[in-house]
């Protein structure tokens, strides 16, 4: 099958450029006007990202060769098949991820889930504007222009004003805009793998680290790229008609993100190892990892200029489907206000936390704690969510997935929340903590507690110690976060589900509310 994708952009009721009208509200079949291709070319747009190329760079920081590298980064990449599962729930419940998630947890239930969504959107916003501004940086660097810190702090706001745009305008605006974009950022990284390929080292044999140190690598990708989105699929698939084939909207999006991705990671890690140098290697785990490019030798400044400037545009579009998310996320909390106004509210949370951040923080760091807090949260919900999916035989109603009242079909017991979803998420997550690889704890700060399965394989530092910091980067042990979370979730919710029932009533009264379906 041929990678080509619709032309088709939007319906009257979703049209390109102007602000979508549509919350966590249920979409009429009438507005259906997406097929698999259309989400496939969003999800492409997005795929052609900077921050996977900075991601493969930090995974090399991390000690690995180079070999070892492309296996972690081609297997952690297949985990986009799980975004294409978590996406087939949106032409069926006709709305977003987080008010589909009222099936599993309650209509009261969900919003806990959907508040661990809106922060981790708000994290992913504000790793896109460090990087924005880091770019912003080097180029004024470049041009022989110190930044000062209230010149930061003024990229910052201006980022952050100007990020809010696509999402303002909605669904049919960023698939028109992401998928415009394709060409011109594949062909600026084809032409830095053409350096990659000159000045690259496929014999790079990094710090070291056995096994431990390759589950912890692999952990950091898969919740970087497919784990890392399942959380935002159905956003946008929920413009599919219902009866779309659900292999065609799985291929389209594994296709269409796995392949692009592989290829940036690898573009960051060919690129690190010919710029690691002991300052670069600072750069790539320092404040700004675009730093590493400024004043190395292999690459013209104009191809860093042209590469940076990309990366800017680029970066506006992959936070734009981070802040459609958040917003619909806190309608889904049970915040009343239209989606465009989450949008801004965002906007405003993200630049404060971005200041914060470029100030106190450095990137990788910020990045490595980050990814627990995905692990902890996602790799539960979604193994609860297709748990729940699976039980209920791919059905929901659509029309009792949008009421909040005591007599909706998801309002479960006097409570409206599920508990055996609440107990199954807190018991992943417990589970997925307790085989969380701690990676880089703070100096003489006893992690060792927070992971005892991980760290009864043993904790090291992959490089030297001097005066107590990890040079080369510090793992804590084998990491089993994800298994143990998808793992424990899965079967907690699925035994608690056959004990009181909950699932079985719904799905009987649901036959009797809809017997034509």
């Amino acid at each position: 099958m041929a990678l080509t994708f619709d032309s088709h952009d939007g319906s009257t009721g979703d049209p390109a450029f102007r602000v979508e009208q549509h919350g966590i509200d249920f979409i009429p079949e009438s507005e259906r006007w997406a097929t698999p291709r259309n989400i496939g070319a969003l999800w492409a747009g997005s795929a052609i990202n900077v921050e996977y190329f900075i991601y493969g760079a930090l995974l090399m920081g991390f000690g690995f060769s180079f070999y070892t590298a492309l296996s972690i980064i081609i297997i952690g990449n297949l985990s986009f098949f799980l975004l294409g599962l978590a996406s087939l729930q949106g032409p069926e419940g006709g709305t977003t991820a987080f008010a589909i998630s009222r099936a599993a947890f309650g209509t009261r239930g969900s919003r806990l889930v959907s508040f661990f969504n809106w922060i981790t959107q708000l994290g992913f916003e504000t790793e896109g504007l460090i990087l924005i501004v880091g770019a912003a940086i080097v180029l004024f660097q470049m041009a022989g222009v110190q930044v000062s810190t209230p010149l930061k702090v003024i990229f910052i706001i201006v980022a952050a004003s100007i990020q809010a745009v696509m999402p303002y305008f909605g669904h049919a605006t960023m698939i028109k805009v992401l998928r415009t974009l394709i060409i011109p950022f594949g062909a600026i990284f084809v032409l830095l793998a053409i350096y990659d390929f000159r000045h690259g080292s496929a014999t790079f044999k990094g710090f070291g680290g056995g096994w431990q140190l390759y589950t912890a690598g692999l952990a950091f990708t898969i919740a970087l790229s497919g784990l890392g989105w399942t959380e935002c699929g159905n956003d946008y698939t929920r413009y599919l008609p219902r009866n779309e084939k659900k292999w065609s909207i799985v291929w389209w999006i594994f296709v269409s993100t796995a392949i692009p991705e592989i290829i940036m990671m690898i573009l960051g890690a060919a690129t690190f190892t010919f710029l690691s140098t002991n300052a670069q290697v600072a750069a790539w785990n320092g404040a700004n990892p675009f730093e590493a490019l400024h004043g190395q030798h292999f690459i013209p400044s104009w191809v860093v200029v042209l590469f940076l400037l990309f990366a800017i545009v680029q970066l506006f579009g992959i936070n734009s489907l981070d802040l459609y998310s958040s917003g619909v996320s806190l309608q889904a909390m049970g915040l009343r206000m239209k989606r465009y106004q989450a949008v801004v509210l965002d906007s405003f949370l993200a630049c404060g936390l971005t200041i914060y951040a470029e100030f106190q923080s450095t990137f990788s760091l910020y990045m490595k704690e980050f990814v627990g807090v995905i692990i902890v949260w996602i790799a539960p919900w979604f193994a609860i969510m297709m748990v729940d999916w699976l039980m209920r035989k791919y059905r929901y109603s659509a029309a009792e997935m949008q009421r909040l009242d005591r007599g909706s079909l998801y309002f479960v017991g006097a409570s409206g929340i599920n508990w055996s979803a609440i107990v199954a998420f807190a018991a992943g997550l417990v589970g997925a903590t307790l085989a969380f690889s701690k990676a880089p704890p703070p100096v003489n700060f006893p992690f060792h507690w927070m992971t005892p399965v991980s760290n009864h394989y043993g904790g090291a530092c992959a490089g030297s110690l001097v005066h107590g910091v990890c040079g080369a980067g510090w793992y804590g042990g084998a990491d089993f976060s994800i298994e143990a979370g998808i793992v424990i979730a899965a079967l907690v919710y699925f035994v608690l589900e056959k004990l009181t029932g909950n699932v079985a009533r719904q799905v009987k009264r649901q036959k009797e509310l809809e017997p034509t379906r």
